[in-house]
C-alpha cells in the first residue's frame, strides 16, 4: 500500500508530516482533504484503525465545533456527519500506511508506521 496523507497545507504540522516521508524518499498520496472530502466509510475506517471515538478525531477547538453544539453530541454518527459537513473539524495529519495509521501530532508520530 502506498502510504496516504489526509493534508491541510495550511497546517504546519501537516506540511512538517509530508517533509518526513519526502526526506525519507517514501512515495506517498496526498488527500487535500478539504477539496476531496472523506467519505463516510472513510471516516469508519480511519476510525477503527486509529481505535478512538468520532470526537477524538475532531478538532474541537475549531469554531465551527461550537457553533454546531458538537460539545454535548455523543452520537458517533452525528459527529461523522459533522465532519463530512465540515471536514475542517478532522484532525490532521492523518497517515495510513499497510503497517498502520496514526495522526501526525507531531509529526514524528508517522515514524511508528513507516
Amino acid at each position: 500500500m502506498t502510504p496516504i496523507i489526509y493534508h491541510n497545507p495550511k497546517c504546519s504540522k501537516s506540511r512538517a508530516t509530508k517533509d518526513i516521508l519526502t526526506k525519507k524518499n517514501i512515495e506517498f498520496t496526498t488527500v487535500e482533504y478539504l477539496k476531496t472530502p472523506l467519505n463516510t466509510k472513510d471516516i469508519k475506517e480511519i476510525l477503527t484503525e486509529l481505535k478512538i471515538s468520532a470526537r477524538e478525531l475532531m478538532r474541537t477547538g475549531e469554531v465551527e465545533y461550537q457553533e454546531q453544539n458538537l460539545a454535548n453530541e455523543n452520537n458517533e454518527d452525528v459527529l461523522i456527519q459533522a465532519m463530512l459537513k465540515t471536514p475542517k473539524l478532522i484532525e490532521r495529519p492523518i497517515v495510513r500506511t499497510d503497517k498502520g495509521t496514526v495522526i501526525g501530532r507531531p509529526p514524528e508520530n508517522i515514524l511508528t508506521i513507516l
